[in-house]
Protein backbone atom coordinates (compact mmCIF):
# COMPACT_ATOMS: atom_id res chain seq x y z
CA UNK A 1 0.00 0.00 0.00
CA UNK A 2 1.35 3.39 -0.97
CA UNK A 3 1.77 6.15 1.57
CA UNK A 4 -0.36 9.28 1.60
CA UNK A 5 0.69 11.97 -0.87
CA UNK A 6 -0.18 15.66 -0.90
CA UNK A 7 -2.64 14.91 -3.70
CA UNK A 8 -4.31 12.25 -1.53
CA UNK A 9 -4.56 14.75 1.33
CA UNK A 10 -6.08 17.45 -0.89
CA UNK A 11 -8.60 14.94 -2.26
CA UNK A 12 -9.53 13.95 1.30
CA UNK A 13 -10.12 17.62 2.05
CA UNK A 14 -12.22 18.06 -1.09
CA UNK A 15 -14.33 15.01 -0.25
CA UNK A 16 -15.15 16.56 3.14
CA UNK A 17 -17.07 19.32 1.35
CA UNK A 18 -18.57 17.06 -1.31
CA UNK A 19 -16.20 17.98 -4.13
CA UNK A 20 -14.93 15.45 -6.66
CA UNK A 21 -11.24 14.48 -6.46
CA UNK A 22 -8.67 16.13 -8.72
CA UNK A 23 -5.98 14.37 -10.74
CA UNK A 24 -3.19 16.83 -9.96
CA UNK A 25 -2.37 19.67 -7.61
CA UNK A 26 -2.37 22.05 -10.57
CA UNK A 27 -5.95 21.24 -11.58
CA UNK A 28 -7.08 24.87 -11.59
CA UNK A 29 -10.01 24.15 -9.25
CA UNK A 30 -10.23 27.02 -6.77
CA UNK A 31 -11.26 24.76 -3.89
CA UNK A 32 -8.29 22.46 -4.57
CA UNK A 33 -5.91 25.43 -4.48
CA UNK A 34 -7.41 26.63 -1.19
CA UNK A 35 -7.14 23.09 0.20
CA UNK A 36 -3.48 22.86 -0.82
CA UNK A 37 -2.70 26.23 0.78
CA UNK A 38 -4.36 25.18 4.05
CA UNK A 39 -2.59 21.81 3.93
CA UNK A 40 0.82 23.49 3.51
CA UNK A 41 0.08 25.93 6.36
CA UNK A 42 -1.00 23.15 8.73
CA UNK A 43 1.99 21.02 7.68
CA UNK A 44 4.39 23.83 8.62
CA UNK A 45 2.50 24.55 11.87
CA UNK A 46 2.56 20.91 13.00
CA UNK A 47 6.20 20.36 12.07
CA UNK A 48 7.14 23.60 13.90
CA UNK A 49 6.13 21.90 17.16
CA UNK A 50 9.24 19.76 16.85
CA UNK A 51 8.86 16.00 16.82
CA UNK A 52 11.36 13.20 17.17
CA UNK A 53 11.26 12.59 13.41
CA UNK A 54 12.15 16.18 12.43
CA UNK A 55 14.50 17.25 15.23
CA UNK A 56 18.25 17.09 14.84
CA UNK A 57 20.33 17.42 17.99
CA UNK A 58 23.82 18.83 18.31
CA UNK A 59 24.14 19.73 14.63
CA UNK A 60 27.24 21.76 13.80
CA UNK A 61 26.94 25.09 11.96
CA UNK A 62 29.86 27.11 10.65
CA UNK A 63 29.74 30.92 10.52
CA UNK A 64 29.79 32.75 7.20
CA UNK A 65 32.52 35.28 6.32
CA UNK A 66 30.83 37.90 8.54
CA UNK A 67 30.77 35.53 11.54
CA UNK A 68 27.00 34.97 11.28
CA UNK A 69 25.35 31.59 11.68
CA UNK A 70 22.91 31.45 8.76
CA UNK A 71 20.17 28.84 8.92
CA UNK A 72 18.68 27.06 5.93
CA UNK A 73 15.14 27.90 4.85
CA UNK A 74 14.08 24.40 5.92
CA UNK A 75 14.89 25.11 9.59
CA UNK A 76 11.77 25.98 11.56
CA UNK A 77 13.38 26.36 14.99
CA UNK A 78 16.93 26.45 16.29
CA UNK A 79 18.47 26.72 19.72
CA UNK A 80 21.93 26.29 21.20
CA UNK A 81 22.52 22.83 22.64
CA UNK A 82 22.21 22.33 26.38
CA UNK A 83 25.95 21.91 26.88
CA UNK A 84 27.43 24.09 29.61
CA UNK A 85 29.84 25.91 27.29
CA UNK A 86 27.16 26.71 24.69
CA UNK A 87 26.54 30.41 24.07
CA UNK A 88 23.10 31.88 24.79
CA UNK A 89 21.80 31.92 21.22
CA UNK A 90 18.30 32.51 19.89
CA UNK A 91 16.93 32.33 16.39
CA UNK A 92 16.02 35.63 14.74
CA UNK A 93 14.76 35.08 11.22
CA UNK A 94 17.29 32.81 9.53
CA UNK A 95 20.22 33.88 11.74
CA UNK A 96 21.33 33.04 15.24
CA UNK A 97 21.68 35.92 17.69
CA UNK A 98 23.99 35.97 20.73
CA UNK A 99 21.88 37.40 23.56
CA UNK A 100 24.77 37.77 25.98
CA UNK A 101 26.98 39.80 23.60
CA UNK A 102 24.08 41.43 21.71
CA UNK A 103 25.31 40.49 18.26
CA UNK A 104 24.71 38.28 15.26
CA UNK A 105 28.48 37.83 14.94
CA UNK A 106 28.97 34.43 16.57
CA UNK A 107 32.37 33.93 14.95
CA UNK A 108 32.83 30.21 15.68
CA UNK A 109 31.40 26.83 14.81
CA UNK A 110 28.29 26.30 16.89
CA UNK A 111 26.23 23.24 17.75
CA UNK A 112 22.48 23.72 17.55
CA UNK A 113 19.38 21.66 18.15
CA UNK A 114 17.16 22.27 15.12
CA UNK A 115 13.66 21.43 13.98
CA UNK A 116 13.66 20.78 10.24
CA UNK A 117 10.77 21.16 7.78
CA UNK A 118 10.49 17.83 5.97
CA UNK A 119 8.66 17.39 2.69
CA UNK A 120 5.19 15.90 3.06
CA UNK A 121 6.37 12.66 1.46
CA UNK A 122 9.17 12.28 4.04
CA UNK A 123 6.81 12.46 7.02
CA UNK A 124 5.76 9.34 8.91
CA UNK A 125 2.25 8.20 7.99
CA UNK A 126 0.89 9.04 11.45
CA UNK A 127 2.00 12.67 11.00
CA UNK A 128 0.50 12.84 7.50
CA UNK A 129 -2.79 11.58 8.91
CA UNK A 130 -2.92 14.22 11.64
CA UNK A 131 -1.95 17.02 9.27
CA UNK A 132 -4.56 15.87 6.74
CA UNK A 133 -7.34 15.64 9.33
CA UNK A 134 -6.50 19.01 10.91
CA UNK A 135 -6.31 20.66 7.48
CA UNK A 136 -9.61 18.99 6.49
CA UNK A 137 -11.39 20.38 9.55
CA UNK A 138 -10.03 23.90 8.95
CA UNK A 139 -10.89 23.71 5.24
CA UNK A 140 -14.43 22.48 5.94
CA UNK A 141 -14.93 25.18 8.59
CA UNK A 142 -13.90 27.91 6.15
CA UNK A 143 -15.75 26.66 3.07
CA UNK A 144 -18.94 25.05 4.46
CA UNK A 145 -19.05 26.05 8.11
CA UNK A 146 -21.18 23.11 9.28
CA UNK A 147 -21.17 22.64 13.06
CA UNK A 148 -22.20 18.99 12.68
CA UNK A 149 -19.31 18.21 10.33
CA UNK A 150 -16.98 20.19 12.61
CA UNK A 151 -17.94 18.03 15.59
CA UNK A 152 -17.26 14.80 13.68
CA UNK A 153 -13.97 16.06 12.30
CA UNK A 154 -12.67 17.44 15.60
CA UNK A 155 -13.00 13.97 17.18
CA UNK A 156 -11.01 12.42 14.31
CA UNK A 157 -8.42 15.17 14.62
CA UNK A 158 -8.05 14.67 18.38
CA UNK A 159 -7.65 10.90 17.94
CA UNK A 160 -4.99 11.48 15.27
CA UNK A 161 -3.12 13.91 17.56
CA UNK A 162 -3.15 11.32 20.33
CA UNK A 163 -1.73 8.72 17.94
CA UNK A 164 0.96 11.15 16.77
CA UNK A 165 1.99 11.90 20.36
CA UNK A 166 2.09 8.18 21.17
CA UNK A 167 4.23 7.56 18.07
CA UNK A 168 6.57 10.39 19.07
CA UNK A 169 6.92 9.12 22.65
CA UNK A 170 7.66 5.58 21.45
CA UNK A 171 10.27 6.80 18.96
CA UNK A 172 11.95 9.10 21.48
CA UNK A 173 12.44 6.30 24.05
CA UNK A 174 11.54 8.47 27.04
CA UNK A 175 11.19 7.01 30.49
CA UNK A 176 10.09 8.48 33.81
CA UNK A 177 13.66 9.33 34.78
CA UNK A 178 13.91 11.79 31.84
CA UNK A 179 11.40 14.01 33.64
CA UNK A 180 12.82 16.71 35.94
CA UNK A 181 9.89 16.48 38.37
CA UNK A 182 10.47 12.75 38.83
CA UNK A 183 14.22 13.30 39.25
CA UNK A 184 13.69 15.99 41.89
CA UNK A 185 11.48 13.65 43.94
CA UNK A 186 14.01 10.81 43.73
CA UNK A 187 16.93 13.15 44.46
CA UNK A 188 15.46 14.70 47.62
CA UNK A 189 15.94 11.67 49.83
CA UNK A 190 18.08 12.38 52.83
CA UNK A 191 17.69 16.16 52.52
CA UNK A 192 16.08 18.15 55.27
CA UNK A 193 14.55 21.54 54.63
CA UNK A 194 13.72 22.86 58.11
Amino acid sequence: MATTTQLDAVNTMLSAIGEAPVNSLSSGLVEAEIAETILNTVDREVQSMGWHFNTELNKSFAPDTSGNIILGTDILRADATLEAESPDLVQRGLKMYDRKNHTFNIGANTNLDVVVQLTFNDLPEVAKRYITLRATRIFQDRIVGSNTLHDFQIRDEERAMFELKEFDKAADDHNIFDNYDTFSIIDRQGRRTF
